[in-house]
């Protein structure tokens, strides 16, 4: 008997496999590890102290939270706010003579704790890890199921680097793409007005005197310039132009003089 060509109705196998690939799926994404990114419109706005902040909180919750990379810009108070945290033991790569300190993913991978903080998401690894770049460090975290913390600035986003530069005139070579940007499950934006940022500068709290002032005339050129604040208000723009993910979460935090990133 011929099957009537108005008759619509659809294989069983067919509607079997389609749910069978819907779970997979469900695992998939259930597997996966949670990015949350601290996010600033530059150094010193107190991004990785917010970061410790949220980790010690995490900890006292009876989370298994480890240090996996700080970076060590000698800020006293982020320095001591780091103690009492578990730290995965950095990795020394030796290029043109030089030991240099990266973060160790494999050490990281076997250790596998719940949360994991890596510092700084946009820094280009050394020559000689398994990654050149440290967002790919972070997703193969995330792959492996574990969460993380981690860090980066305005500038640093693809699509968002020449808009930037034209506002400090500063062109930035490392940058990371929009996808991880919109893939994070969580991003906290934390502000500070460019005042008390020029006087945490011009304290030594965030960069050495030289380099501080290198921040100083790129970034935040002084207290009358709309340089700063454009810089500091590039970063509204992110979270309905940017952020697709529906399951996204923000997150405004102010710090105070006292912290830094």
């Amino acid at each position: 008997m011929q099957r009537d060509a108005s008759d619509t109705r659809v294989n069983p196998d067919l509607i079997l496999k389609a749910i069978e690939k819907d779970e997979v799926a469900d695992d998939a994404r259930t597997s996966r590890g949670h990015l949350k990114i601290f996010f600033g419109y530059a150094a010193g706005v107190g991004k990785t102290y917010a970061m410790l902040q949220a980790a010690h909180a995490a900890k006292r919750r009876g989370v298994d939270v480890v240090a996996g990379y700080i970076e060590p810009h000698e800020r006293p108070a982020t320095a001591h706010l780091a103690q009492g945290l578990e730290n995965v033991p950095c990795k020394l790569i030796e290029h043109n003579g030089i030991a240099l300190s990266e973060f160790d993913l494999d050490a990281a991978i076997e250790r596998a704790p719940q949360l994991i903080l890596v510092d700084e998401l946009a820094h280009t690894n050394a020559p000689g890890s398994r990654h050149d770049k440290r967002y790919r460090d972070v997703e193969e975290l995330l792959h492996a199921g574990i969460d993380v913390y981690t860090t980066v600035n305005v500038q640093h986003i693809e699509s968002l680097n020449d808009m930037v530069a034209s506002i400090t005139g500063v062109v930035v070579s490392e940058r990371i793409p929009d996808r991880i940007f919109d893939d994070a499950d969580q991003v906290e934006l934390v502000d500070i007005e460019p005042e008390d940022l020029l006087e945490r500068l011009r304290a030594g709290l965030v960069y050495r005197p030289a380099q501080a002032d290198r921040a100083q005339q790129h970034f935040l050129p002084s207290r009358t310039s709309p340089h700063s604040e454009k810089s500091r208000c590039a970063a509204a723009p992110i979270a309905p132009a940017t952020s697709q993910t529906p399951h996204a979460c923000w997150e405004t935090v102010t710090t105070t003089p006292g912290s830094v990133s």
